[in-house]
């Protein structure tokens, strides 16, 4: 582990940098507690021991900036003092010490907190990394590997919000697997399945970094296109829709004996300054002209 000690006291500071070394770990110091606050936003140890008493940011002030901060990877602190007294020992923990170690300090103590602060660090980052895990599975769909519907309500809600402040226009584009339903009836779901993976990875080949691509429901996908007016949109699209014919995945229920996609297109701009629903509305609507007009094509939203 990363162990950061604080102490004024030069002999202090010395037996306990010992100590920690002495059992394998990597230990900084600092005299103060300014000294130790600037170290810790620096490396980010694992565990801080750190006097009460010392010049500048104290020690229950340090445990209280530490644990105000909320990082992902959580922090042990020991609080090292003179002062053994209860009502010092529950001050220090509603601070957001861990523990307390009182002085002079005994290096076999020491060591037994650390042991201690390894498991409950352990512990912390396996959390974390179970935590950031469901979250992304929260926000894929997983038989695309898209983000879904959850992640476009997140990414749509953060570029409205930026559109909105400086006056950049986005387009949104509702698109649609043509005679899904039959193909499926034709060559089975696992068939459909595959094809909707095909037809996901054309679309994420075709589209910029910028860009995202999400599975909005059964073979409906939906792609955020910032700094994007309709016209560009609608070029990009028909792009994407002859990506997808390239794909040659043969369909005998469509007309053209093939699988291909139509899209309906709806842009934010300062002329059009529609909320995201509305505009998830109209890009559906103009979808369904697509529909109508024979599919395998690209329309854009009536504003």
């Amino acid at each position: 582990m990363k162990v950061l000690v604080a102490d004024d006291d030069p002999g202090s500071l010395l037996v306990a940098r010992a100590a920690v070394e002495r059992y394998g770990h990597d230990c900084l110091t600092a005299a103060d507690g300014d000294e130790a606050w600037a170290l810790y936003l620096e490396h980010q140890p694992d565990v801080v021991v750190t006097d009460w008493m010392m010049p500048g940011m104290d020690g229950l002030a340090l445990c209280r900036a530490i644990r105000a901060r909320g990082a992902d990877l959580y922090t042990y602190i020991v609080l090292l003092t003179s002062q053994g007294s209860r009502d010092d020992v529950l001050a220090g923990l509603a601070a957001g010490a861990d523990d307390y170690v009182t002085k002079p300090l005994d290096p076999f103590v020491l060591h037994a907190r650390l042991l201690v602060a390894l498991r409950v660090t352990t512990l912390h980052a396996d959390l974390a990394h179970y935590r950031k895990v469901l979250s992304q599975q929260a926000r894929t769909d997983p038989l695309t590997g898209l983000h879904n519907r959850l992640k476009l309500s997140e990414d749509l809600e953060q570029l409205h919000a930026r559109s909105q402040r400086y006056t950049e226009g986005y387009c949104v584009a509702m698109c649609d697997v043509d005679n899904f339903k039959s193909y499926n009836d034709i060559y089975g779901h696992q068939a459909g399945d595959l094809a909707l993976r095909a037809v996901a990875g054309a679309l994420v080949g075709a589209a910029r970094k910028t860009d995202g691509v999400y599975r909005y429901g059964g073979e409906e996908f939906l792609l955020v296109l910032p700094n994007q007016s309709q016209l560009s949109a609608k070029a990009f699209m028909e792009r994407a829709l002859d990506t997808v014919r390239e794909l040659e995945i043969v369909h005998s229920g469509d007309p053209l004996g093939q699988l291909t996609l139509s899209a309906g297109i709806s842009a934010f701009t300062p002329e059009h300054p529609a909320d995201a629903d509305t505009l998830l509305g109209e890009a559906d609507a103009a979808l369904y002209v697509a529909k109508a007009a024979g599919r395998n094509r690209v329309e854009l939203a009536l504003q």
